[in-house]
């Protein structure tokens, strides 16, 4: 939708002209009008916000190899989780399975789907709330990453989280994946600084666990 604003209105009108907007003729004060429309403008711009979260990294390594790390199995594996399911189309699966050991539908990202591609450029997939916070995980929000080479051995990734709801869980998933997308990222770093998560602790530490595993924020 286009927004119009005329502001041909500050000029004096004749006589008889009542004035748009309702300004009567040579009546309306230009500068309160002006701060009138400049309010107006604010107003609509708060409304038109949208709540996301916005990270941005750079990692030391070429414009295919960042790719695979998010568009493979072996890859997400590499930095991001245990064990994932990926099938790199348009609507296959992008489920990232944060604790592999847990029931079906309890991993972490149970049942993402894949939303579109460009190739080594794009890649957007649905997102859902961790298990513990379930009435937010029945919905489902979108993460859009996009890659951008800045030379033979960096690329830089930023990531867009968005389709948040307002209150409630909203908030508190919002929150959570305010501080883990930071982690992922960084872990995205490390993993061409120094090579591959090695997830033996953390598998040790989710079978030690008396209770069924929530996910955390990857440190």
């Amino acid at each position: 939708m286009k927004l119009i604003f005329r502001f041909d209105f500050l000029s004096q009108t004749s006589h008889h002209d009542t004035g748009k907007l309702g300004v009567p003729d040579g009546r309306g004060d230009p500068v309160k009008i002006l701060f009138m429309f400049a309010a107006l403008l604010l107003s609509v711009a708060a409304f038109a916000e949208e709540r996301a979260i916005n990270e941005k990294v750079i990692v030391k390594a070429g414009l295919d190899d960042v790719w695979q790390a998010w568009t493979t199995r072996e890859g997400i594996k590499s930095f991001f989780a245990p064990d994932a399911n990926i099938g790199l189309r348009v609507d296959g699966p992008f489920e990232i399975f944060i604790n592999p050991l847990a029931e079906p539908g309890m991993k972490g990202a149970d049942g993402m789907r894949i939303l579109a591609i460009q190739d080594k450029a794009m890649l957007s997939f649905t997102w859902n709330a961790p298990p513990h916070l379930p009435e937010a995980r029945k919905q489902r929000t979108y993460v859009t990453l996009r890659f951008q080479s800045q030379g033979d051995s960096q690329t830089l990734v930023t990531l867009f989280h968005g389709g948040w709801g307002e209150g409630g869980e909203w908030d508190k998933a919002y929150a959570y994946f305010k501080g883990a997308w930071p982690n992922v990222l960084r872990n995205l770093q490390k993993r061409f600084d120094t090579g591959p998560v090695d997830w033996t602790e953390w598998l040790k530490r989710l079978k030690e666990l008396p209770v069924p595993a929530r996910t955390i924020p990857l440190k």
